[in-house]
């Protein structure tokens, strides 16, 4: 079935598994957010080259243990799915790309491939479907909207939802200026009413709210 397949979890719940390409990072992509990287080690040319060729995702994950560079980094068991959205290479062997973040996932067994390529076998996480952001969630549309109008389309792009709990939750975590084991936790975090709680009060805290 290409590069996803079906299988049962222990309640009998269809569960969507996926082989993929680990890029581990010293940031945390979260769904619907835009990465630039700027690529220059051979497995990361390989890699991206057999993502562009079949139009297939590879999987970013903050680095628990080690670096980006070098011998292979230990990761986060939560990453989120990266698609190749445009490249180009101004100088030979490296390789500036914009990668488009869509579905978490979670890591089952991971193994080093060729070139020291990590890759890993991973649970594709449940979507919780569009939810309404709640009218007591409302005040932080207007911070969001004035990072938007900040940052540009190019950073946050369209379409913007501040309609949707989820979409002002990511967009919010992924600007705000916390450490990156922050922002993991809220990345692992299913419910996205409870990350917008975790957010306001953050916010509130630091008189950042109107």
């Amino acid at each position: 079935m290409g590069w996803f397949d079906f299988v049962r979890s222990p309640t009998g719940n269809a569960v969507e598994t996926m082989r993929i390409p680990l890029f581990p990072l010293n940031t945390v992509l979260f769904p619907g957010s835009v990465l630039p990287l700027k690529i220059f080690e051979q497995r990361y040319l390989d890699m991206a080259a057999a993502c562009m060729k079949d139009g297939s995702p590879f999987g970013v994950c903050l680095i628990e243990k080690g670096s980006e560079v070098g011998a292979t980094a230990e990761p986060h068991a939560v990453g989120t799915l990266a698609t190749i959205a445009n490249w180009e290479m101004e100088q030979l062997g490296i390789l500036m790309i914009t990668a488009h973040g869509s579905r978490r996932f979670r890591i089952i067994e991971t193994s080093v491939g060729a070139n020291n390529q990590l890759e890993a076998s991973v649970e594709l996480l449940a979507e919780s479907g569009p939810t309404p952001l709640p009218p007591e969630r409302q005040r932080l549309v207007p911070l969001l909207r004035r990072v938007v109008d900040d940052l540009g389309n190019e950073r946050l792009p369209e379409p913007h939802r501040y309609d949707e709990a989820e979409w002002v939750g990511f967009r919010i975590t992924e600007v705000l200026p916390i450490q990156n084991l922050a922002k993991q936790k809220l990345l692992e975090l299913d419910d996205p009413l409870a990350r917008l709680e975790i957010l306001e009060k953050y916010l509130d805290q630091r008189k950042l709210l109107g």
